[in-house]
């Protein structure tokens, strides 16, 4: 026969001892950064050991893996549904670009992304960069080491081979060892004033990479303000009905 004591701990009611609220992404780090915390689906999977940093958005289903950094530096990140994050992926938001991974795409390991879409049903895999301005139409590939240069449109259904170099709209595909053709590609779409808002030479007779550099620590300062988001905070945003 219970005691006194036992029957009274058995009759607590929910209103005094309410079940915890539910949190996705336990384990990994939010962080809130320029007073924007990341929004994650209740049915995404964040692994311990990622980071997401700002106004960066996991739609559902999708699984963002072991140490990838999903940072928003001024400007958002969008991952859609259905994405695959692999392990150490960069994925980085920048002001005045657009940073978008549509639905149902993969981004493969040590891939590196920054402020560029990709569109739904594309495969970006390991070690691919893809930079600022870039736009990945839906279904096409990066593969393994592949290079997408700044402003560089990579059509529906094309393949950057292994290694090659992608730049242009639409991207001209140049092999790792044609370094005339590459260069006379990189200069017209201004990799510098894409990236740093600096005119074209930083780092020769333009604008010097001391400047360069000082001027993106400045904008990086910002994250002297930032707060680490206790695992009890991380709420997950609610699937939307038929996703």
């Amino acid at each position: 026969m219970l005691s006194g004591k036992w029957r009274e701990v058995m009759t607590v009611s929910v209103d005094e001892y309410p079940a915890p609220a539910p949190v996705v992404g336990r384990g990994a780090v939010f962080v809130e950064h320029r007073l924007k915390s990341p929004q994650v689906s209740e049915s995404a999977y964040i692994a311990p050991t990622a980071v997401l940093a700002g106004d960066v958005s996991v739609g559902p289903h999708s699984r963002v893996l072991f140490g990838a950094v999903i940072t928003a530096e001024g400007g958002s990140v969008q991952i859609g549904a259905n994405c695959v994050i692999m392990e150490n992926t960069v994925i980085r938001g920048v002001p005045g670009q657009e940073t978008r991974v549509g639905d149902d795409a993969l981004i493969g390991p040590h891939a590196h992304l920054t402020g560029c879409v990709i569109e739904g049903g594309s495969r970006i895999a390991t070690g691919a960069v893809v930079f600022n301005g870039a736009r990945i139409e839906a279904g096409a590939e990066v593969e393994f080491n592949a290079v997408v240069y700044v402003n560089t449109v990579v059509p529906s259904g094309v393949a950057v081979p292994m290694g090659w170099f992608a730049g242009g709209q639409p991207a001209e595909l140049v092999a790792p060892g044609d370094w005339d053709r590459i260069r006379a590609i990189m200069g017209p779409l201004d990799y510098p004033g894409t990236v740093f808002g600096v005119g074209a030479g930083a780092g020769d007779a333009g604008t010097p990479m001391s400047d360069v550099a000082r001027r993106y620590a400045r904008g990086l300062a910002l994250h002297h303000r930032d707060h680490i988001v206790p695992d009890q905070r991380h709420t997950p945003t609610q699937d939307q009905i038929g996703t």
